[in-house]
């Protein structure tokens, strides 16, 4: 009881915050030229939009989260309307559906058992052996045993396609080089007059949609050394490299890996497999070649859970899997770079 009281005042303070964000911005965005170059109040805002749903506010929510059929799978969720998102919001006929994927269920090692079973004791909100089950967005609710998604109802209970019963980590690298002509000049769009930022896109094989090349952290794992792999494996399919060519990889991951380097975002995710207990988040980071010069030793090649693999120019006409769209846009808004023909679009929110 204690908890569940707890958790309650916890999210009302998120909620308060967060609106105080979404207040500042909105109303000193176009007036003010550092909005653009201010990456960490960009980054909170894509966080407080969506948890500020949560707690009963108008605002956005998730909305990938709702969607039908559940991915790899016929199952329909129930349909939740978005003034019924937040669980502050009364629902007594809520009546989600229930499912859980038979890979997950088959006990791989990167999942956990049922929450029925009797030797299964997980500790949420904190880290439990190698787990890491604390969320980035602060403490989140247990009810009936399960943790409850701290971004409101999405018409389906259980882990659906998610190992981890709560926060599933990820880690993402967003990979950046600018565009340049033959001669090796920076282009810029014609319009916007920005420099035009381009960064390492792979397609998925599972949904087919184009995204950023990351993937899940392995227990006790660094974020550091997830962002690293998940770039060779998917990008460059080191996995399939003999001995020697591994290793000259690794030299050049490791320039790639080792300079400076920006956090665009951590927390909640808008993910189409989260469910009412467990969910997505990730950490989003920015490692730019700014000559270009490391990139051109590496050959794209796509490996491991991609399809395929490109360099793609920056824009608001890019549609991404999941909220990885919001977490490139963040990254051409703390390069300078162009995003969009309308210059008004920099300057609303996410």
């Amino acid at each position: 009881m204690a908890e569940r009281i707890l958790g309650k005042t916890l999210a009302t303070v998120s909620l308060s915050v967060a609106l105080a964000s979404v207040t500042v911005q909105s109303s000193g965005c176009c007036s003010i030229p550092a909005c653009r170059n201010t990456f960490s109040s960009c980054g909170f805002h894509l966080s407080s939009n969506i948890m500020s749903s949560s707690n009963g506010a108008k605002g956005n929510s998730h909305n990938k989260a709702r969607t039908s059929p559940y991915p790899g799978s016929k199952v329909q969720r129930s349909q939740v309307p978005n003034e019924k998102v937040g669980w502050f919001v009364e629902w007594q006929d809520y009546n989600p559906v229930e499912y859980t994927a038979v890979s997950v269920l088959a006990g791989p090692r990167w999942a956990d058992p049922q929450i029925s079973e009797s030797n299964f004791s997980p500790k949420f909100n904190e880290k439990d052996g190698h787990v890491e089950r604390k969320s980035q967005n602060g403490l989140y609710e247990i009810e009936n045993g399960r943790p409850r998604n701290p971004a409101g109802r999405t018409g389906l209970i259980g882990r659906g396609l998610l190992g981890r019963w709560g926060p599933n980590h990820a880690a993402d690298p967003i990979i950046t080089r600018w565009k340049r002509d033959r001669s090796g000049n920076k282009v810029s769009h014609p319009i916007s007059g920005k420099n035009i930022l381009q960064f390492v896109a792979i397609r998925r094989k599972d949904c087919g949609e184009w995204a950023i090349p990351g993937g899940m952290v392995d227990p006790g794992e660094k974020i550091s050394a997830t962002l690293k792999r998940e770039f060779g494996e998917e990008a460059l399919n080191s996995l399939q490299k003999s001995g020697v060519e591994k290793r000259e990889l690794e030299e050049q991951l490791h320039k790639l890996f080792s300079q400076e380097h920006l956090v665009i975002y951590k927390g909640y995710v808008d993910d189409p497999r989260n469910t009412d207990n467990a969910w997505m988040e990730t950490e989003a980071v920015n490692y730019h070649d700014e000559t270009g010069e490391i990139m051109d030793n590496l050959t794209l090649e796509a490996g491991d859970d991609a399809g395929k693999v490109k360099w793609v120019d920056i824009s608001d006409q890019l549609q991404l899997y999941a909220s990885h769209s919001h977490f490139i846009k963040l990254v051409a808004e703390k390069r300078d770079a162009h995003w969009s023909e309308d210059s008004e679009t920099e300057c609303r929110g996410l």
